[in-house]
């Protein structure tokens, strides 16, 4: 998944408008961030990339960048 395709991902599906300096913050930092979007974000990844995401790893990505890396990292 592309920094560009998790962006759409965040902008247009969950409604946060972030921008590339933004996935490099830490998540508590971001508004509008709380566990539901958490469970949301990993639905949607799953979804587009058809591939299991294990939560604990993703409990554990203090950024978003972190985050959309377990999704690139399993291609």
């Amino acid at each position: 998944m592309t920094e560009t395709e998790f962006l759409e991902i965040l902008d247009e599906d969950l409604g946060l408008r972030l921008s590339a300096e933004d996935l490099n913050r830490d998540v508590d930092t971001l508004r509008h961030w709380d566990s539901l979007t958490l469970v949301r974000l990993l639905s949607l990844m799953e979804a587009r990339t058809g591939k299991s995401i294990a939560l604990n790893a993703l409990l554990e990505a203090r950024t978003l960048n972190q985050a959309r890396m377990l999704v690139v990292a399993d291609a």
